[in-house]
């Protein structure tokens, strides 16, 4: 990837509906030449795709993350609390306080209630802090 295609890439993380002449005239490209990259850029998989992202007040159900701290050795003995958790969509080591950082989403606060008293069931987890994701203004994660 040249400057231009980073230069096009740039321009598309802002916008993905932007026109084609609007990039070109941005990057000082013509306009075939700037569909010829991009349409080389989604053979090569450099471009995966195109999503809509909405704000999580038009989305539906509940986003939360969950602090947690653990009694047990290692990380790895309590993950397996997470893994039967169908909600859950990541379960990461954290350094500080905390031991693990858990995001959920769920399809109402009622069910994100009683994964959280779920949780506290567990004896070997101590402490338990709650966020919920109340909006989102940046997420550069791609889907496939």
């Amino acid at each position: 990837m040249d400057k231009f295609d980073q230069e096009i890439i740039a321009q598309l993380r802002k916008n993905a509906r932007v026109s084609i002449s609007y990039i070109a005239e941005t990057v000082s490209l013509s306009r075939s030449a700037v569909s010829e990259r991009i349409k080389k850029m989604e053979e090569s998989g450099i471009i995966r795709g195109y999503q809509v992202l909405l704000s999580e007040s038009q989305k539906e159900g509940v986003s939360v993350y969950f602090e947690v701290q653990h009694q047990c050795a290692k990380c790895s003995e309590v993950v397996p609390i997470f893994s039967v958790i169908p909600e859950v969509v990541t379960c990461k080591g954290i350094t500080g306080d905390m031991d693990l950082l858990v995001y959920v989403k769920a399809d109402s606060m009622r069910r994100i209630h009683e994964i959280r008293e779920f949780l506290d069931r567990q004896e070997s987890i101590i402490k338990i802090k709650t966020h919920v994701v109340m909006s989102e203004w940046i997420d550069n994660r791609v889907t496939s």
